[in-house]
């Protein structure tokens, strides 16, 4: 019986470490965007909408078990919530064609039409 329990315990502890490899709540991103008066500000939407994209991206790698991968996202987050006006000044790229290619990108694009095998 004790044979039987001690894989499913070897198992259970696995689980319980991969789940806590990656904290994306412990970067309290809200927080530091409801703690920094400049990630606030209107003008400074994009940023935020940015940082939250990230923390999305790393519950997403989270998902998917990609531990090592979410918890680096999760430290760009935090520095670059940690410090707004360093992170508003790198992001301050006003490019309108590189805003339209990244809307473009952003898009569900269709799958292209196969073509009609002619006869021979």
């Amino acid at each position: 019986m004790r044979n039987l329990f001690l894989p499913l315990l070897v198992l259970l502890a696995g689980t319980a470490t991969a789940s806590a490899a990656c904290d994306v709540k412990g970067a309290k991103l809200e927080e530091a965007i409801a703690a920094k008066a400049e990630l606030r500000e209107t003008a400074n939407k994009q940023t935020v909408r940015d940082l939250r994209t990230l923390r999305d991206a790393a519950i997403v790698l989270e998902t998917y078990k990609y531990a090592a991968e979410c918890e680096r996202l999760v430290e760009i987050v935090r520095a670059l919530a940690a410090n707004p006006e360093k992170t508003i000044e790198r992001g301050g790229d006003t490019d309108e064609d590189k805003a339209e290619d990244l809307m473009e990108a952003r898009e569900p694009k269709a799958p292209a039409p196969a073509e009609t095998a002619k006869p021979k």
